[in-house]
């Protein structure tokens, strides 16, 4: 699911939503059946299923995130020329401090991310462990 990085807030709210699956991982990992009911539901597939999800959803966020990271560093870059060019421009120094700010939530975002998932995944092995092992 690709993101538009122009408008800041709608980028934060599609975040949130591709969050969702690591949000909502206990309710999924509760899914699984206890000792005493491990016939009915194939486990197995539950988590590998669950993974697939997980890392798909992580890849798409860190590729969205990637991406307007690079579109604010280019943004950055040609208002810093324009500011060079014509320093008592205060729109143009406005635009520069503003865009400086989205960039650096955005490299944060990107540390939040590495959060969500070592949360995540550690959430997973602990249910998942006996039935899916990662890279299987």
């Amino acid at each position: 699911m690709a993101v538009s990085c122009l408008d800041f807030l709608g980028f934060q709210e599609a975040l949130k939503k591709m969050r969702d699956v690591d949000d909502k991982i206990i309710y999924a990992l509760n899914a699984l059946p206890t000792e005493s009911f491990k016939g009915q539901v194939n486990s197995e597939s539950t988590c590998r299923d669950l993974y697939s999800k997980l890392q798909k959803s992580h890849l798409s966020r860190q590729d969205n995130i990637r991406s307007c990271i690079t579109l604010s560093a280019n943004n950055l870059k040609q208002l810093r020329e324009q500011r060079q060019a014509n320093p008592d421009d205060i729109d143009t120094d406005s635009k520069f401090k503003a865009e400086q700010r989205k960039l650096r939530v955005l490299q944060a975002e990107l540390n939040v991310e590495d959060i969500i998932k070592e949360r995540t995944y550690k959430a997973f092995n602990e249910r998942c462990r006996t039935y899916f092992h990662a890279g299987q």
